[in-house]
């Protein structure tokens, strides 16, 4: 039985706004981590940040673009492990945006833990929502000329 990550977020922003920050790889890095994503079906690219051994994870996360819809949809492989090219957690993340109450609803699935995978799962259930507050912040000081958006 393998278990998923949910949450939804709102943003006082069009939908068009909210995908670039799930779409431009200068931007992600801004709320996520170091990246080479381009948003193409089958584009195979990598997450990277600080190992974290405690909870198996070698600071690489390999991942390939599964589904673009523009605006609405993006989905990807998210693969990941202690390093050594042991992969033990293999799980996609989608992300899904809804037009609504004049912004933008976006919800998260990152789905596929295994019962194995219960410590980084419940660190990314937290980073999630952790970083996903970021996008807010970075879109906010975007508007009063302070990033690169």
């Amino acid at each position: 039985m393998s278990k998923s990550i949910h949450h939804k977020f709102f943003f006082p922003h069009a939908p068009e706004v909210v995908w670039k920050y799930l779409t431009k790889a200068e931007l992600i890095s801004q709320w996520l981590m170091e990246n080479d994503f381009k948003p193409i079906v089958g584009h195979q690219f990598r997450f990277t940040n600080k190992p974290a051994p405690a909870i198996g994870f070698d600071g690489i996360v390999y991942c390939t673009v599964l589904e673009v819809i523009p605006f609405k949809k993006l989905t990807y492989s998210w693969k990941c492990g202690p390093g050594n090219g042991e992969i033990t957690v293999d799980s996609i993340v989608m992300w899904t945006l809804h037009e609504k109450d004049n912004g933008t609803e976006l919800l998260l699935e990152n789905s596929g833990f295994k019962e194995a995978n219960f410590m980084i799962y419940s660190a990314m259930n937290e980073g999630w929502q952790k970083h996903i507050g970021k996008i807010a912040e970075q879109i906010n000081a975007s508007k009063h000329g302070t990033t690169n958006a």
